[in-house]
């Protein structure tokens, strides 16, 4: 992006964060009609030096079913994101996933 069409302060992270955000929101566990992101599998969503963005998830549980294919689908939508260069994901399971990591509107369309 050109620096003169960037709004004052904005950097390269503020730039590609909410696309990334926006990608992670069409991926859906196959078990529940909720994204991953409103879900709370994301932990943390980093944009590091030269857009190389940095993913720590995990998931439902470490039987979980999708758990080869998943991550490789988050993987391939950021990486499809304009702007990002690489995507290094990290796989965690602590603190392990709970009920209460999603968001209220997850909460809602699942009836917690």
């Amino acid at each position: 992006m050109d620096e003169t069409l960037r709004p004052e302060g904005e950097t390269d992270s503020d730039a590609i964060r909410p696309r990334l955000v926006e990608a992670l929101k069409t991926v859906y566990d196959p078990e529940i009609p909720v994204d991953i992101y409103e879900l709370g599998l994301i932990y943390e969503v980093e944009v590091r030096e030269e857009a190389k963005v940095y993913i720590k998830m995990t998931l439902t549980s470490p039987m979980c079913p999708v758990a080869e294919i998943l991550p490789q689908e988050v993987e391939e939508k950021l990486r499809a994101v304009d702007g990002v260069r690489d995507v290094s994901l990290e796989l965690v399971w602590d603190p392990p996933w709970n009920p209460d990591m999603m968001s209220e509107a997850a909460k809602l369309t699942l009836n917690f």
